[in-house]
């Protein structure tokens, strides 16, 4: 199920998680940033739909999701022109040092393992959103 929070604001940023809880986590995280509008997707696939209808300035991806998983979704956003400069953050229960690695080769800018500080997340995005 597709999800928004709006506010006016050219600043966009896609939430990609299955699990409902952290998904309204980060959503909760960045709305006290205040001129962020969020979308949220549950799934790689949901995203897939998504990502042609808005012009994201950032995303957020989880990576262990049903259908297409996190790490496919990177390697497609990158490829897409429209993405490919798009800052990515990936938040993540798989925290061993190889599936890091595996995450930022394939472009990711972030990789942040769960559980995490709501704060923590908001600096990441104030700080790839350019937000004083």
């Amino acid at each position: 199920m597709l999800g928004c929070q709006t506010s006016v604001s050219a600043l966009k940023v896609l939430i990609v998680e299955d699990s409902r809880a952290t998904r309204e986590m980060l959503a909760a995280a960045i709305a006290t940033l205040g001129t962020v509008e969020v979308h949220t997707a549950v799934s790689g696939f949901e995203a897939l739909k998504v990502l042609p209808r808005h012009r994201f300035s950032l995303i957020i991806t989880d990576i262990n999701m049903p259908d297409i998983n996190g790490l496919e979704l990177i390697n497609f956003v990158k490829k897409n022109p429209h993405y490919r400069e798009t800052p990515l953050i990936v938040i993540t229960t798989e925290g061993r040092e190889q599936d890091r690695a595996r995450g930022l080769q394939l472009g990711a800018n972030e990789y942040v393992v769960k559980p995490f500080a709501p704060e923590a997340i908001s600096a990441l995005v104030k700080k790839y959103l350019n937000l004083a």
